[in-house]
């Protein structure tokens, strides 16, 4: 377990780095430091791409890329809206985009009002991109009873009066910003920039047979529907333990039959029992929504078990992205991956076209 207790560190350093540090945060977060120069440092490059550290209300904050939803909560509105390029831009876009939110006047009057010592209700309005507050005590009380006023499009948000926290930025940036990235487009970016590291361009390779029309990015086309398509270039793997590999994608079935989620092997460690696998969703505990890691826990005596085996662990806990919300009907990953049986459940695939530049990554 070394790697992740270092990754552990990693990560509570980033959350304790003062503004001054940067130059000992770059030469610190070097993915090599824990994962060598394998394709697992690569992923992880990509992985940490994601996050940026900001000095916000007097508070150093590692944010993490949000997660991108353009359907479900346009529901019970007359129109649907259309998150900053789809769900699909690249993380240094993306960045560009949030750095300008957290400078806007808007977005300073929301900390401020946050952070005004009076507990209040935050209500956002998403196809409007707008925000409002009640300080009326019959709405405090009703959110503390759980008694949620919230709509799909209309988030309402239980908020202290105290100091402003990552999830307070989140909500703005889901909300206000709509701004993030949605699962797919996030597998396509760590598989797009692995591909890269390793002498291969993923999209032009790759553009037949996922439909790229001419002169189009392909991130806006490479959606989950793709990494389940009966496609040569896709490869089905049998989801044992053994057969895993860093940059194998993990597919989640909806009700009606369709891949309505991915996510990507980051490592495979068969001596320890652990696979960390990276993904991008809100149904998760409040503080990673977004862009985060999870595990599956495993017997290293038993490396042929499989995915669907009930006996594995899986780490990541599902909740309704906002407090209030409908909950999830799946409470971890691990039911969630092996929901919907008769329908084929869950599934692994492997890019063909990723072969070689893993070969080459791996031998550098």
């Amino acid at each position: 377990m070394k790697k992740y207790f270092a990754l552990f560190l990693f990560l509570l350093m980033l959350m304790q780095i003062h503004a001054d540090d940067e130059s000992a945060l770059v030469s610190f977060s070097d993915p090599s430091r824990i994962w060598g120069n394998g394709v697992e440092s690569v992923i992880e490059e990509a992985y940490r791409q994601c996050f940026k550290t900001y000095i916000i209300g007097e508070r150093v904050m590692n944010l993490r890329m949000p997660f991108a939803q353009n359907y479900e909560r346009d529901e019970l509105v007359d129109h649907s809206w259309e998150f900053i390029g789809g769900g699909k831009a690249n993380p240094v876009f993306l960045w560009s985009i949030i750095s300008g939110l957290l400078e806007s006047e808007d977005f300073k009057t929301y900390t401020n009002t946050l952070q005004d010592g009076r507990e209040k209700v935050a209500v956002f309005d998403i196809p409007s991109q707008t925000w409002t507050t009640s300080r009326d005590l019959f709405d405090v009380a009703r959110m503390k009873a759980g008694s949620y006023r919230g709509l799909p499009h209309r988030p309402y948000v239980l908020n202290s009066g105290m100091e402003i926290h990552n999830t307070d930025v989140y909500n703005y940036l889901y909300c206000i910003g709509w701004v993030g990235m949605d699962c797919s487009g996030f597998v396509w970016h760590v598989l797009n920039y692995t591909a890269k590291a390793g002498g291969l361009d993923l999209g032009y390779t790759l553009r037949n047979a996922i439909g790229v029309p001419r002169g189009a990015d392909p991130a806006y086309y490479a959606g989950t529907w793709f990494f389940n398509a009966n496609s040569r270039e896709v490869i089905a793997v049998d989801d044992k333990v053994s057969n895993l590999k860093p940059a194998d994608v993990m597919l989640f079935r909806g009700a009606d039959g369709t891949m309505v989620h991915s996510a990507i092997i980051q490592s495979v460690n068969i001596q320890e029992g652990v696979i960390r696998y990276l993904q991008c969703t809100d149904e998760a505990p409040l503080d990673q929504r977004g862009v985060h890691e999870s595990y599956v826990y495993f017997d290293p005596a038993n490396p042929n078990i499989r995915l669907t085996d009930p006996e594995i662990r899986w780490s990541q806990e599902r909740y309704p992205p906002f407090p209030g919300e409908k909950v999830s009907p799946f409470s971890d990953d691990g039911k969630r991956y092996r929901a919907y049986p008769e329908l084929g459940g869950g599934r692994v695939i492997r890019l063909r076209a990723m072969a070689v530049p893993i070969e080459k990554i791996n031998q550098m």
